[in-house]
C-alpha cells in the first residue's frame, strides 16, 4: 500500500476526464505519458470505462488538461460535479475526521486519499460514459443556478441514462458490421469456391470488398491517420495497414493483368494472386470483435449500474405540515422525509419519529431487518418494512453511503494494479516492433527466394508480412488487467464488499496473518444472557421469568437482553412466552430495577442496588458474583421479596458464522490472531469458540497497542491484515498491510481500511479476500493469455504458416476470450 505523494500536495486536486477514441493499451499508454509531462500531474487511464483520473497540481487548468490529451489525438471531456464543490474540510467532518487527518500520523494509501467532489450518485460513479448533443459545460451552469431550490432542481434526472454507458457503445458497430457481412459472405465464396465462380469473377470481388475495406473498416483507418498525425501508432495502425495492403496489392495485381480472372476454373490463380476476400473477412471478423467486447465491457460494469439503481428515484418530504415529492437528488441535509411501509429510505438520516424494521439486505448483504425507532439512525437505499417513518436527512447527495460505495468502486475501477503496469510497458513499444518485424518478413522472404523474384514468391512475402500486421493487434493486451477489474469490483459491490483500488489485489495475495478485532467483528457487541445461577430453593427459570417481568419495563440495554432471554425461555409455556404483569415499577439510572410481580418484590442490579435497598448477599453468593465477573461476564443480581434468589450473567455472544469464517480464513492460508480490550479469560474463551489457537490470543490491547500489535508482527516479517470496525480499530486498520472495515463500524475505521465488507458477517471478509485473490488471478490469466497468443502468433504468422483470414479471426478471438474470461467473475459467490 504504497503512499502517493501527489494527493498529499495540499494545493492538488483531482480531475476525472472522459476520453473518447482510445482502442487499445498503446492508446491509454501514450495519454497517461503526455499527461504525466505536464509538471505535478500524474494521471490514471482506463480503457474499458474511456476515462482519466487526474491528480492535477494547483498551478494547471482544466483547460490545460484536455488540451494535452486532445493534442494527443483523443476527445477529452472534463466530468464536471453536479452540485456546488463543500468546503475543503466538509467531508472529512461528516465521516467524523478532522480535516487535517492527514497529520496524524496514520499511513495514508494512495487509494484512500485524494479530493472528493459533490456531484449526484450517477455522477460521481458514472464510468465514462458518452454524452448525447448535449453540453456537459451548460448542464453543469445550470445545475448551479437550480441547486438552491427543489423544483428548478428537477431538470437534472434527463442526462442519467447516458452516465450508464460504458465505453463505445456496441450499437455502434451494428450498422457497418452488417454492411460487411453481407459484402463479405459472398466475395469470400467467390473467391474461394471455383464452382461458384464466373468470368472475370475478381472485378467483382473487389468490389464487393470495397466498402467493406472503406466505410466498414473506417474506424480503424480514421485512428491510424489520427495516430499518424502525431507521429505515433496503435493496434488501428496495424489493422489499417495490413487491410488497406491487403486490398491495394490485389487491385494491383489485377490491374497489371486485367484478364487475371476471365476463367471461373481460377487458372493462373493457384499461388492465391487476389486478397480481396482477405482484406474483408479480416475487417469483418474484428468489427465481430468490437462489438462482443463492447457488449461484454457493458456488462462488466453492469454491476456498478446496479448498485446505483438500488438508490430510491422519488422522496416524499414533509414542509409546513404537508408533504411534497421531489426526486431523491434533490434532497438537501435538514430535509423531513416521510418513509412509508414497503418504500425505500430516500438518503442517510435519522429517525425522528416512528419506529419499524429497515431492511438493509440490498446494501449488507444481511437478511434480517434491523429494528429502528426515534434516534436511530438509518441508511439510504434501505427499505421501511412496517411503519411509517419520519426521517431527517444528515447526508445527500455524494456524501451518502450509497454514493461513497459507488464512488470506492468506480475508482478502484479507474486505478491500476502494479501488473498492469508491465502491460503498459510493452505495449508502448509493441506496435513500433510489429511494424518493423512485417517490414523484416517481407524482406527476408524476398531475400531468401533468390535472385530472381518470381510473382508466387513475391505474394508468398506479402501474405506473411500482413498476416504479421493482422494477428500482431495488442487488443487483448489492453483489455486484459481492466476488464478483469471491472469485473471483480463490479460483482465485489454486489456481494456488499468495497474493494478501494487495484493494490488491494496484491495485497490479498501477499497477506499471511489476520487481526481480528474480537467486539463487533468476531462478536456482536451486544451482550446477551450466558448463564444463571439461582440460591435458596429457586430454579434459574424462575430466576430468569421474575427477572425478566421488572427488566422487560427498563429501556437499558442489559434490561432487553434479560427480558429477550426470558420470553424466548418461556416460549412453548401455557402462557405463550408472556412474562408475568408488574406493578410500581421503578428505576435507578446505573443502578437496577424493582417492581412487584406475582405478588412479591423483584430486585435486579448492581449490589449497590440490592444494599440500597436492604439486602444484603452472604459471603457465598459474594464470592459466586466475582466468580462470574472474573470470567469476564457482566453479573446481575436478582432478589425475590429481600432475598438474594440467584445471578445472571451476560457475555458478548459470538457471532453465528464466526467459527466458519475463521476455518475459512485458515484454508485460505491466513493465520488469524484474536485482538481486544477484554481480559484474557473472555479472550480466551471466544478464541476456543471460533477456533483460534491460545497463542494466538492478544488480550487486554488498548487501541494505541493494536498499533502496535500490527508493527510488531510485521516487524517478525508477517503481511498484516487487519479487520475492525470501531473508530479504535482506524489506525491499525491504516498500519495494516490491507486493512478491512466492517461495514457495520464507523466511518473513521472505512475511511482508514482498504477493503470493506457492508455487512457484519466475519464470512464476508474472508470472501472479500478470497473475491481480491480470485479477481487478481483472473487479470494474470488474462495477460499470460495475451502474451502467450502474441509470442506464438507473430512467429508463426512470419513463417507463412497462418493465412490473413486465420490471423484475423485469432486476434477477434484472443480479445472476446479475455472479456469472456473476465465475466465469469460475475458467477462468484452464487
Amino acid at each position: 500500500m504504497s503512499t502517493d505523494h501527489l494527493h498529499d500536495q495540499p494545493q492538488s486536486r483531482v480531475v476525472e476526464l472522459d476520453i473518447e477514441g482510445m482502442t487499445c493499451a498503446s492508446c491509454v499508454n501514450r495519454v497517461e505519458r503526455k499527461l504525466g509531462k505536464l509538471d505535478g500531474v500524474e494521471a490514471s487511464v482506463n480503457l474499458p470505462l474511456e476515462s482519466a483520473h487526474v491528480t492535477v497540481p494547483a498551478g494547471i487548468t482544466d483547460q490545460q488538461i484536455v488540451d494535452t490529451v486532445n493534442a494527443t489525438g483523443y476527445k477529452a471531456t472534463v466530468r464536471p460535479a453536479r452540485f456546488p464543490s463543500q468546503s475543503a474540510g466538509h467531508e472529512a467532518d461528516t465521516l467524523g475526521l478532522p480535516a487535517s487527518a492527514d497529520s496524524g500520523g496514520m499511513r495514508q494509501h494512495a487509494s484512500k486519499v485524494g479530493p472528493r467532489r459533490q456531484g449526484s450518485l450517477a455522477e460521481l460513479a458514472r464510468p465514462g460514459g458518452r454524452r448525447g448533443g448535449t453540453s456537459e459545460h451548460a448542464e453543469h451552469d445550470s445545475d448551479g443556478a437550480a441547486n438552491g431550490d427543489h423544483a428548478e432542481h428537477g431538470a437534472e434526472g434527463g442526462t442519467q441514462g447516458d452516465h450508464m454507458q460504458h465505453g463505445p457503445a456496441a450499437a455502434q458497430f451494428v450498422p457497418r458490421l452488417i454492411v460487411a457481412a453481407f459484402l463479405t459472405v459472398p466475395a469470400f465464396l467467390i473467391s474461394m469456391v471455383p464452382a461458384l465462380q464466373f468470368p472475370n469473377w475478381g472485378w467483382v470481388a473487389g468490389a464487393l470488398a470495397l466498402p467493406v475495406v472503406s466505410w466498414a473498416a473506417w474506424p480503424f483507418h480514421r485512428a491510424a491517420a489520427v495516430n499518424a498525425r502525431h507521429l505515433a501508432s496503435t493496434m488501428d495502425t496495424l489493422v489499417s495497414i495490413g487491410v488497406a495492403a491487403a486490398y491495394l496489392f490485389s487491385l494491383w495485381q489485377l490491374a497489371l493483368d486485367p484478364r487475371m480472372t476471365e476463367h471461373p476454373a481460377m487458372e493462373g490463380m493457384e499461388s492465391g494472386g487476389l486478397y480481396f476476400e482477405v482484406a474483408a473477412v479480416v475487417t469483418t471478423f474484428l468489427l465481430l470483435g468490437r462489438f462482443l467486447e463492447a457488449n461484454a465491457k457493458q456488462k462488466a460494469g453492469d454491476a456498478l449500474k446496479a448498485l446505483l439503481n438500488l438508490g430510491a428515484k422519488d422522496a416524499t418530504i414533509l414542509q409546513d405540515g404537508s408533504e411534497h415529492k421531489v426526486p431523491a437528488d434533490q434532497l438537501r441535509v435538514g430535509d423531513v422525509v416521510v418513509v412509508r411501509p414497503g418504500e425505500k429510505i430516500a438518503t442517510d438520516g435519522e429517525v425522528i419519529d416512528g419506529m419499524s424494521a429497515v431492511d438493509a439486505s440490498l446494501l449488507t448483504g444481511e437478511s434480517v431487518p434491523v429494528e429502528v425507532e426515534r434516534g436511530s439512525k438509518v441508511t439510504g437505499a434501505t427499505i421501511n418494512t412496517s411503519g411509517r417513518l419520519l426521517v431527517r436527512a444528515t447526508r445527500v447527495g455524494s456524501e451518502t453511503t450509497l454514493a461513497q460505495m459507488a464512488r470506492l468502486v468506480s475508482q478502484a475501477q479507474t486505478g491500476k494494479a502494479p501488473i498492469a503496469r508491465l502491460a503498459d510497458r510493452i505495449s508502448a513499444v509493441f506496435v513500433p516492433i510489429v511494424l518493423a518485424i512485417a517490414a523484416l518478413t517481407f524482406g527476408l522472404w524476398l531475400a531468401f527466394s533468390g535472385p530472381a523474384i518470381e510473382p508466387a514468391e513475391l505474394r508468398a512475402a506479402f501474405t506473411a508480412a500482413v498476416t504479421v500486421l493482422v494477428i500482431a493487434c495488442p487488443c487483448a493486451l489492453g483489455l486484459a488487467t481492466p476488464v478483469g477489474l471491472l469485473t471483480g469490483t463490479g460483482r465485489g459491490a454486489q456481494l456488499g464488499i468495497l474493494i478501494k483500488g487495484p493494490q488491494v489485489l496484491e495485497d490479498t495475495r501477499t497477506v499471511d496473518t489476520i487481526l481480528l478485532d474480537k467486539t463487533g467483528t468476531v462478536t456482536t457487541g451486544k451482550l446477551a444472557v450466558g448463564s444463571t445461577l439461582a440460591f435458596g430453593g429457586y430454579q434459574g427459570t424462575d430466576v430468569l421469568r421474575l427477572a425478566g417481568a421488572v427488566e422487560a419495563a427498563s429501556e437499558h440495554p442489559i434490561a432487553h437482553a434479560i427480558a429477550a432471554a426470558a420470553v424466548e425461555a418461556q416460549t412453548g409455556h401455557d402462557d405463550g412466552g408472556r412474562l408475568p404483569a408488574v406493578e410500581h415499577f421503578r428505576s435507578a439510572p446505573g443502578g437496577g430495577v424493582v417492581g412487584t410481580a406475582e405478588g412479591r418484590v423483584i430486585l435486579a442490579g448492581r449490589t449497590g442496588w440490592l444494599t440500597e435497598n436492604g439486602v444484603r448477599p452472604s459471603g457465598p453468593q459474594q464470592e459466586a458474583l466475582a466468580a462470574a465477573e472474573a470470567t469476564g461476564a457482566t453479573a446481575i443480581w436478582v432478589a425475590v421479596d429481600g432475598t438474594p434468589a440467584g445471578i445472571i450473567s451476560l457475555r458478548d455472544t459470538v457471532k453465528p458464522g464466526s467459527a466458519e469464517a475463521v476455518a475459512k480464513l485458515k484454508k485460505l492460508g491466513l493465520r488469524p490472531i484474536l485482538l481486544t480490550g477484554d481480559n484474557a479469560a473472555v479472550a480466551a474463551q471466544v478464541a476456543a469458540t471460533v477456533g483460534i489457537s491460545p497463542d494466538d490470543v492478544y488480550a487486554g490491547v488498548l487501541p494505541a497497542g493494536k498499533v502496535d500489535a500490527v508493527r510488531r508482527l510485521q516487524a517478525g516479517g508477517a503481511i498484516v491484515a487487519m479487520a475492525g470496525d470501531g473508530v479504535n480499530d482506524a489506525a491499525a486498520l491504516a498500519q495494516a498491510d490491507l486493512g478491512i472495515a466492517m461495514g457495520s463500524g464507523t466511518d473513521v475505521a472505512i475511511e482508514a481500511a482498504d477493503l470493506t465488507v457492508m455487512g457484519n458477517d466475519l464470512g464476508q471478509v474472508a470472501q472479500a479476500i478470497e473475491l481480491s485473490r480470485r479477481t487478481l488471478a483472473t487479470i494474470k490469466t488474462n495477460l499470460f493469455w495475451a502474451f502467450f497468443y502474441n509470442a506464438v502468433g507473430i512467429p508463426v504468422a512470419a513463417l507463412g504458416l497462418l493465412n490473413p483470414m486465420l490471423a484475423g479471426a485469432a486476434m477477434a478471438a484472443s480479445s472476446v476470450l479475455v472479456v469472456a474470461n473476465s465475466l465469469r467473475l460475475r458467477s462468484f459467490g452464487k
